[in-house]
């Protein structure tokens, strides 16, 4: 009995020490990580993070002439890999952990990027903001971007040709 009373007085004393959630906001602890948010103006649609994403939690859908990424909030884990292979940074881990709805669809972000096509085969084989970026990184070391609109398949050929070309020249 003594211990009990004991329990209660300092119960009494302390206060309440719980919060009364979800009533009042509570603040998670410094380094939790929260969901990720996507800044889709940043996005090149690479689909790095989408390889990294160990719960699938992010998909990278090709449909042809759009890639799409998904993000379901209900597999993520808050791992933040997704956040560190992302090239661009357009990734960022908040504290927000509260992820409650009634609509499942909440959960759900998709980004959607228009896809070029290879000039030589006409066949879709990236993101138009990749061709972008690649273009705007190579071009103060390379004056004339070659290949960047060529398929993989087609850019082997073409290289390979003008390899053989210049052999027959040399």
């Amino acid at each position: 009995m003594g211990k009990r009373l004991w329990y209660l007085k300092k119960a009494i004393e302390i206060g309440t020490v719980t919060k009364r959630y979800p009533f009042e906001p509570t603040e998670p602890p410094e380094g939790s990580r929260g969901k990720p948010v996507i800044d889709f103006t940043k996005c090149i649609g690479c689909g790095a993070c989408a390889n990294v994403c160990t719960p699938q939690a992010l998909r990278f859908i090709d449909l042809k002439e759009y890639k799409r990424l998904e993000l379901f909030y209900g597999r993520c884990i808050f791992c933040g890999m997704c956040q560190e292979a992302c090239p661009v940074d357009a990734i960022q881990l908040t504290k927000d952990f509260e992820l409650a709805t009634d609509d499942l669809n909440d959960l759900y972000v998709v980004i959607e990027l228009k896809s070029v096509r290879c000039e030589i085969c006409n066949k879709y084989f990236t993101t138009k903001r990749i061709i972008l970026k690649i273009n705007d990184e190579v071009r103060d070391v390379i004056e004339e971007i070659e290949y960047t609109k060529l398929c993989p398949e087609c850019r082997r050929k073409e290289s390979s040709t003008k390899l053989v070309g210049w052999r027959a020249l040399g």
